[in-house]
């Protein structure tokens, strides 16, 4: 059963999160603030998914995911009433996963964290090798002229549906609708705002994915 660790110092807001998850079936920790957070998660390496409210006392919800990512690539959604697109950019600069503004649908809430933990959970066992880049499905790793990349589980799984889907190009809602898993309600700088952070962390890479004008991306690299 997996286990979610709930940060929120609205105990209304909690509770509505909790009480969704825990009827999809999931284990709930909750946490008041973010250094009750941060203390339940160094404490219990059992935790499969975190999702953050931003503004807490104690320790704010950037400096908890900030912490969590230098340890772990557990999930992270970030939750908050901060609806700028540059609060969003930072979240997704700093390791989270899934930027979640309120109000929001608990039901949307619940579909992407069902989808988070799949795909973190998923592996494939295939090892494959693109130029200076390779990818190690078995292990979920990402290697750069042999130096490893440190990637959030999103990014990890933007690259690899690029790579499963070479030459092809892809939209930005097709990306959306199969990356993220949901009927995103958003709009697609999403996809945008992670090929730039995928293009940065891949470097000599940076070039097998492509910019396809009017249309989206496309990965082109030949497999040796």
């Amino acid at each position: 059963m997996a286990r979610v660790l709930v940060a929120d110092d609205e105990s209304r807001m909690r509770r509505l999160v909790a009480d969704f998850l825990r009827r999809e079936g999931f284990t709930i920790l909750e946490a008041e603030d973010g250094k009750q957070a941060l203390d339940m998660f160094l404490e219990d390496p059992r935790i499969d998914l975190v999702i953050l409210d931003v503004m807490m006392p104690g320790l704010d919800g950037w400096v908890v995911c900030r912490e969590i990512r230098k340890r772990s690539h557990v999930p992270v959604i970030i939750l908050t009433a901060r609806a700028e697109e540059s609060d969003e950019l930072f979240g997704f600069d700093i390791g989270a996963d899934e930027y979640v503004t309120k109000p929001f649908s608990p039901l949307v809430l619940v579909a992407r964290a069902k989808a988070l933990m799949r795909r973190a959970q998923t592996g494939g066992g295939d090892l494959r090798r693109f130029g200076v880049l390779e990818v190690d499905g078995a292990k979920h790793t990402v290697t750069v002229n042999g130096e490893r990349v440190q990637m959030s589980p999103k990014e990890y799984e933007l690259l690899t549906y690029f790579i499963d889907n070479a030459g092809c190009a892809l939209g930005r809602d097709q990306i959306l609708n199969s990356v993220w898993d949901y009927d995103y309600f958003g709009d697609a700088r999403t996809v945008d705002t992670h090929v730039k952070r995928l293009r940065a962390k891949l470097g000599a890479a940076a070039d097998y994915i492509q910019t396809v004008r009017g249309v989206g991306y496309r990965f082109e690299a030949d497999e040796t």
